[in-house]
């Protein structure tokens, strides 16, 4: 399969795509230029939002509102008003740390994890903000926190630390949000770029974008099996997710950072996002759920 631009544009460092299934439109971020995005594939709108610090992860909240995860920690975003909301720093006393991808796991709960701003040392963490608008730290010693997803029986949930190539699986209780006995469901080839983000199919296959490998792939978590792959006309594809109608159109984000003039001249559409239809379908994004009020 190969995919096509969605929406040409020249982004630094494309991540996060989450679709709103309500309204039918895509929210991305750009962590390096600061600002989330809005994009309608109805009309091929893209409104950019300034944050004014880097944005890891947007995600919708179940009364409209957007959450983010960004340099300096959980925020609430009123896309009309374009007020941010502090919720929690985890981080404040690591001034070197960013959050990076997240995502609303099936009960409602945000997980967001931390990397270093310049250095891949094991300083980042993964953290889930609940209902109650606390924030738990549930790993440590992380380089680059990455890809998430939960399998169709909410009893599993996958989990990538970009450096380490691994593809990890836990036990996960709906109930609690208690993750345990980690251990790797399989490893990340070369030939696919480094794992970066990650979304699910109703089959319980994964989807992961390659970092450096111009591709997104679908795995088998149980064998560790590739089963097919994307084509994307960008070096550093960075992460993706189903949408559209029917759930069978995969966005793909991607990024410019850290390209050569040379690779840039090659892959000039680096940045964009991308879209391809698939013959399997994916989930709607879960919504955060608050009982509590900032």
């Amino acid at each position: 399969m190969k995919a096509e631009v969605a929406y040409e544009i020249k982004a630094l460092l494309g991540e996060g795509p989450c679709w709103d299934e309500r309204n039918q439109i895509l929210y991305w971020t750009d962590i390096s230029g600061k600002v989330i995005h809005r994009f309608d594939p109805e009309t091929n709108q893209n409104d950019t939002f300034q944050i004014g610090q880097f944005v890891g992860a947007v995600i919708v909240a179940e009364d409209g509102r957007l959450v983010l995860a960004a340099e300096n920690g959980f925020f609430f975003y009123d896309t009309v008003t374009e007020q941010l909301t502090s919720i929690h720093d985890p981080e404040v006393d690591k001034p070197d740390n960013r959050f990076n991808d997240g995502k609303v796991d099936p009960a409602g709960r945000f997980w967001a994890g931390t990397m270093q701003k310049n250095d891949n040392d094991p300083e980042g963490a993964l953290y889930c903000l609940d209902d109650k608008l606390e924030v738990k730290k549930k790993l440590s010693g992380l380089r680059t926190s990455n890809g998430m997803a939960w399998d169709m029986k909410f009893n599993r949930m996958y989990f990538i630390d970009t450096p380490t190539r691994n593809i990890y699986i836990f036990d996960y209780d709906l109930e609690t949000g208690t993750i345990s006995n980690q251990r790797v469901a399989f490893q990340f080839p070369e030939a696919y770029g480094f794992p970066d983000g990650m979304t699910i199919d109703t089959d319980g296959m994964l989807w992961i974008a390659g970092w450096g490998g111009g591709k997104v792939s679908r795995w088998n978590p149980e064998t560790g099996e590739v089963l097919s792959t994307v084509e994307v006309p960008a070096l550093n594809v960075t992460s993706c997710t189903f949408g559209g109608k029917g759930f069978d159109t995969l966005y793909i984000t991607t990024a410019r950072v850290g390209m050569t003039d040379e690779e840039l001249e090659k892959l000039p559409l680096s940045g964009s996002l991308f879209l391809v239809k698939t013959n399997t379908t994916g989930l709607p994004a879960d919504r955060f759920r608050s009982s509590h009020n900032v």
